[in-house]
């Protein structure tokens, strides 16, 4: 095996080297193995964004170990039976030979490999197995994507026993955090001064670093909302905007007739990505879109739009399939357009030229939107942006605006815990709704009865460009024309000056005075909301610093002078003039 072709490993094959450490490890790889071997820790934490090359440093890691005779064997566990012939295909490539087809009635494998790669569910299916080939030769324990470790008890408590001989453990994840308080095994917790015990990483490298390496691309999103009607099961008609805000239940419902293949919604936001990906295509020949959707019977409804709106049949993946892994690696070599899939491609598969999203599905947990991202970051060369289409959904938008936060695994949290949204004083009403008001499972006799799409606005860098539009308008053209090619400030320069163009062209329409305040509020909470992302105060805190200083009575009973005067105020505080 070679250290060397390790080293020239690249996380998304082919020819992608790191941008000014060409014919070397990254930056952060080469960090996180020094630091690896002046430490020699028995169990080590890696949080690597996707993309980034968690792949290549485990195996540089694990090359190095046999090497040096400090391990015998390795064994790799993944989530997904693909994922572990892709390891085995990149453990070949540095002289790792790994078995990914060994199955538990075999005991031990040939002679021939230096390990074998399983998925989570086979080692909780016999961990007293595992624990035996384990102990009987000083073992690596590869852990990808190690959160799964914490997917219910049963497993985490298999994991413990199969792996606890182990010599060595390196836990690989681009996504600690979890909606849930299993702990994940193997990870270390500490308390913070809030008394909840958080995991810790032994080397984290976010997204927002590899962002500013270079070694990811970065993503601009498009929103789109629009008109939803909706049957209710008691038999009620029920219209609503998605996007605006609304209980719970209102929201799931938009959600759900937005996603129905049978509206207009979708055909009109996979429209509008194909165009995107045909301009894409003009700067990245090989370019591919993914549509992600909530099962399988609206996959394949996506499928039959995508190919009359394309001539071309998409591929479509479904995980129960026994021909999807070779389904994703023929599209990961070819040039076909699009891909529509349910959950199988959502994490860890290496698809690179994946360029165009689509994220059509109601999942909207943070670890599922980030693994779901993941799929289109991973850069082949500079300027290679990447473009998700998002229902205008406040949870999903907030998580897209978040992108480059990076959270850990909290244990002890309190059930009442939630993210922070925009704050404001209106929505006392709303969230005391949303607290008596029990989301319904979504079963029954609900029917989607129409919906169109409207183009919102392009978010990037958790900033928002872009007024609404009609399917097909210029203005929804201009944002969709951006080159395929761009740096991120470019990214920013080029939204900014098409939003400017876009107002410059919008002619004075009379606004009454209540929905003038209103803008200003919402434009108001915003802003406050940004800040308290980048510093992390509470909104609260900010909005009484801001009244302080700018004089007026609370938000609710403020004029459109004194809230136009904290907006003036906040962006002070945004370039240091706080």
């Amino acid at each position: 095996m070679s250290t060397s072709a390790a080293s020239h490993l690249s996380p998304a094959f082919p020819e992608r080297a790191a941008w000014g450490t060409a014919h070397k490890l990254r930056a952060w790889q080469a960090a996180a193995l020094k630091q690896y071997f002046d430490e020699q820790p028995r169990d080590f934490l890696a949080v690597a964004t996707p993309g980034a090359g968690k792949t290549t440093y485990a195996l540089r890691l694990a090359t190095e170990l046999l090497d040096r005779g400090i391990v015998a064997q390795v064994t790799i566990v993944a989530p997904t039976e693909h994922l572990k012939t892709q390891w085995a295909d990149a453990a070949g490539r540095v002289g790792i030979q790994i078995d990914p087809r060994f199955t538990n009635s075999q005991q031990e494998h040939a002679s021939s490999y230096h390990g074998i790669a399983v998925t989570y569910a086979g080692v909780a299916s016999k961990p007293a197995l595992h624990r035996v080939r384990t102990a009987a030769r000083p073992t690596l324990v590869i852990l990808d994507e190690i959160h799964h470790g914490g997917d219910n008890k049963s497993w985490g408590d298999a994991i413990r026993e199969a792996f606890e001989p182990a010599v060595r453990r390196v836990a690989l994840t681009g996504t600690p955090f979890r909606s849930d308080t299993s702990p994940i095994p193997f990870v270390r917790y500490e308390a913070g001064a809030d008394g909840i015990r958080r995991s810790a990483s032994d080397y984290a490298y976010g997204y927002a670093e590899a962002l500013r390496d270079g070694v990811v691309r970065p993503v601009i999103f498009m929103a789109y909302g629009g008109a939803m009607r909706w049957r209710t099961r008691a038999g009620d008609e029920v219209a609503a905007r998605l996007g605006e805000p609304l209980t719970k239940d209102l929201t799931a419902s938009a959600w759900r007739t937005a996603l129905d293949p049978g509206g207009e919604w979708i055909p009109s936001v996979l429209r509008a990505a194909d165009t995107r990906l045909t301009q894409v295509r003009r700067h990245v020949p090989d370019a591919g879109g993914l549509v992600i959707a909530s099962d399988q019977t609206n996959a394949r409804a996506y499928a039959r739009v995508l190919a009359a709106i394309t001539g071309e049949q998409p591929v479509v993946v479904l995980s129960d399939d026994s021909g999807s892994s070779s389904r994703i690696e023929e599209f990961a070599q070819g040039e076909q357009r699009w891909m529509v899939a349910v959950r199988m491609v959502s994490e860890g598969v290496d698809v690179p030229r994946m360029c165009v999203g689509v994220y059509a599905t109601s999942a909207a947990t943070p670890l599922y939107f980030a693994q779901a991202v993941g799929r289109f970051v991973r850069a082949r060369r500079r300027g290679e942006t990447a473009s998700i289409f998002l229902p205008s959904v406040p949870g999903v938008l907030q998580l897209a605006a978040r992108l480059e936060e990076s959270r850990d695994h909290a244990l002890d949290r309190p059930r009442s815990d939630a993210d922070d949204g925009l704050w404001s004083e209106e929505e006392d009403l709303l969230a005391a709704a949303n607290a008596s008001e029990p989301v319904q499972s979504g079963q029954g006799s609900f029917e989607a009865l129409e919906s169109d799409a409207e183009f919102d606005h392009v978010l990037f860098d958790a900033q928002q460009f872009g007024l609404g539009a009609a399917p097909g308008s210029a203005d929804e053209q201009e944002y969709l024309g951006l080159p395929g090619l761009l740096e991120p400030d470019q990214v920013t320069h080029l939204l900014r000056q098409r939003q400017e163009r876009q107002v410059g062209a919008q002619p004075p329409v009379p606004v009454a005075a209540h929905r003038a305040l209103a803008a200003q509020r919402k434009e108001l909470n915003s802003l406050v909301s940004a800040y308290a992302r980048k510093t992390g105060e509470p909104h609260a805190k900010l909005h009484s610093e801001l009244r302080r200083v700018c004089g007026g009575p609370s938000l609710d009973r403020a004029s459109t002078d004194e809230v136009g005067a904290r907006i003036d105020a906040v962006r002070r505080w945004f370039v240091g003039r706080r």
